[in-house]
């Protein structure tokens, strides 16, 4: 009989309990059930500290880890355009202790202009989320006698090879950029290759090359200033930061539709439950208000998202450098 009472007792109980732990979060479970994230998470740059790239991954980097619940820090690995920092994540364990803060000339255009890329992006990473956009803007040296790109593009076409523009190196966006303007416009220019954006954007304003494609962010303020003259964006909207400069279609080179962005990748043997549990991370850490406005003031849009989107668009933008790059090799 008492055998009989403490069976019972134990049901009770084993309800009581099945009962208490229903009442619990699902995502405790989840939680539970998941594999524990590394201690410290190196989130790899392929750029030199201080520069854009560097910039937003130093802000992002912390804030990731707390919507992850363990450390990132930032890693620089410059060298080849962001191709060293790739590799070494491509090459990396899959287990999350090594991200990439993929740029997207690493992801498109180095694949199209470097005769021995180590790593294939489209192969060798998984993309995990998309984090920010931004947009170029054609800024021309204060002096130059234009006011507009059609004034620039007949001034072009007046003086065939000897209109040039600065950039931050062969193969870099803004170099594409203005090789997909020549392209598109039918004009012969001469492409100026500096180790840099910076010293590229010094020498527009010192009058050395009269134009380049530039970050909105970095010649914004000369703008302002008037050192430098803003002739187009390069998005198909006009951009909130320089709300009275026109897109280059509204200035009539049709379907000149070009921007940059940064976004997450991982080795391409990574867990899909990880990938898909870093992107969640990160979409929380793109809705968080001082994180949107602190990547504004530098002049980035939040660009939050699926896997999918960024590899549908790295994807596509691949395949224009493609077009804009024929003819480009990189050293």
């Amino acid at each position: 009989m008492e055998s009989l009472d403490l069976s019972r007792r134990h049901a009770v109980a084993a309800l009581a309990g099945s009962a208490l732990l229903s009442m619990l979060p699902a995502r405790v479970f989840a939680q539970q059930q998941q594999q524990p994230l590394p201690s410290l998470i190196k989130l790899v740059v392929g750029y030199s500290a201080g520069g854009p790239v560097d910039g937003a991954a130093r802000l992002l980097a912390p804030a990731l880890g707390q919507e992850l619940g363990t450390q990132v820090i930032v890693d620089n690995r410059p060298g080849a355009a962001g191709s060293l920092g790739g590799n070494a994540v491509a090459k990396a364990p899959p287990d999350g202790a090594m991200l990439f803060f993929g740029a997207s000339p690493t992801i498109t255009i180095n694949p199209n202009v470097q005769r021995s890329m180590p790593f294939d992006p489209m192969k060798d990473l998984a993309p995990i989320a998309p984090l920010v956009d931004y947009t170029n803007v054609l800024v021309v040296n204060k002096d130059l006698p234009v006011r507009n790109v059609a004034e620039l593009l007949a001034y072009a076409k007046a003086k065939p090879g000897k209109l040039f523009y600065g950039s931050a190196g062969v193969g870099a966006s803004n170099h594409l950029s203005g090789a997909l303007l020549e392209k598109m416009a039918g004009v012969q220019l001469t492409h100026v290759p500096y180790k840099g954006s910076a010293p590229a954007l010094a020498d527009v304003m010192a009058g050395t090359v009269p134009m380049m494609f530039d970050i909105i962010a970095t010649s914004r303020p000369f703008i302002q200033s008037g050192r430098l003259r803003a002739l187009a964006v390069t998005s198909r909207q006009r951009n909130r930061m320089l709300p009275d400069v026109p897109t280059m279609i509204e200035s009539g080179v049709a379907d000149y539709d070009v921007g940059g962005w940064f976004g997450l990748y991982g080795p391409a043997r990574m867990d899909p439950a990880l990938v898909a549990r870093i992107n969640a991370a990160a979409h929380r850490m793109l809705a968080r208000e001082d994180i949107a406005n602190r990547l504004r003031e530098q002049g980035y849009d939040v660009w939050s998202g699926g896997a999918e989107v960024l590899a549908t668009k790295g994807q596509s933008d691949r395949k224009l450098w493609a077009t804009a790059s024929k003819g480009i090799e990189a050293e």
